[in-house]
């Protein structure tokens, strides 16, 4: 009898910033898996847009606004999760913010803090509260959407590179505190994909064709590319994996 290792059936997942992009590609991709998938980012409306074509598709999902910048969204997110669903069984950090692209001697203190908020208080309370509540219940998976930036900072892309070498750190620090109680941390670290996130990158052809003359595939990344490597690692394809951060970037790291 074949075994789906992929299957998700039964897990409550809430992934971040899954509004459009990678994050919405994830989404619907655990939906589709199984999973009842909380659409979560800062606008109601457009998370719904993506729930409702999870439903259309057959899937199961709703939609759940937090800014995850904002600690009292955090808060009221995960009582809202608690009091519908009593558990989390999976949560994808993938919200993000790079608000500044230019020199590091130009970073602003604006600039800085939003990209800290985000991307590193945000992840770092996001996975307290999932924890939390993967303790209780005896387990459960997290994954944060890291870059390569972490390992190689983007030119122009200073305090968010060094916000994604955090990210990079804190999973390791949540794999190894919280293995005990059954939670496996991971992070995926993409590299160049065609989102609306990453416009700077796309937008100066110049820019472009760099990146592309440094990937051996010689080509970016749709989202969709990055939804496998989450599946893999909130599955139970991947229930020895725990402080891994997988790098899926057409081999420009190498």
């Amino acid at each position: 009898m074949a075994t789906n290792l992929f299957d998700l059936s039964g897990k409550i997942a809430l992934v971040t910033g899954a509004s459009r992009g990678i994050g919405e590609e994830i989404a619907k991709l655990l939906a589709e898996q199984g999973a009842y998938v909380i659409v979560s980012s800062r606008k109601l409306d457009d998370c719904q847009a993506v729930a409702d074509e999870i439903v259309k598709a057959g899937g199961r999902a709703e939609a759940l606004a937090c800014h995850v910048g904002r600690m009292e969204d955090i808060a009221a997110a995960f009582e809202q999760i608690r009091g519908k669903h009593g558990r989390l069984d999976i949560l994808v950090n993938n919200a993000a913010a790079n608000p500044y692209f230019g020199h590091i001697l130009d970073t602003d203190l604006a600039a800085y803090e939003k990209t800290v908020e985000v991307n590193v208080r945000g992840y770092f309370f996001m996975s307290v509260e999932a924890g939390r509540m993967m303790k209780a219940q005896g387990g459960g998976a997290i994954v944060n959407t890291a870059s390569v930036n972490a390992l190689q900072p983007g030119d122009k892309q200073g305090i968010y590179s060094i916000t994604k070498a955090a990210v990079v750190n804190m999973t390791k620090a949540f794999a190894k505190e919280c293995g005990p109680f059954g939670i496996r941390v991971n992070a995926l670290l993409p590299g160049l994909t065609k989102t609306k996130f990453a416009g700077a990158l796309f937008e100066d052809p110049a820019i472009h064709e760099a990146w592309m003359a440094k990937i051996p595939l010689r080509r970016h990344a749709e989202p969709r590319e990055m939804a496998g490597t989450v599946l893999y690692l909130v599955s139970d394809a991947s229930s020895y994996t725990n402080g891994e951060c997988i790098v899926v970037d057409g081999g420009l790291t190498i």
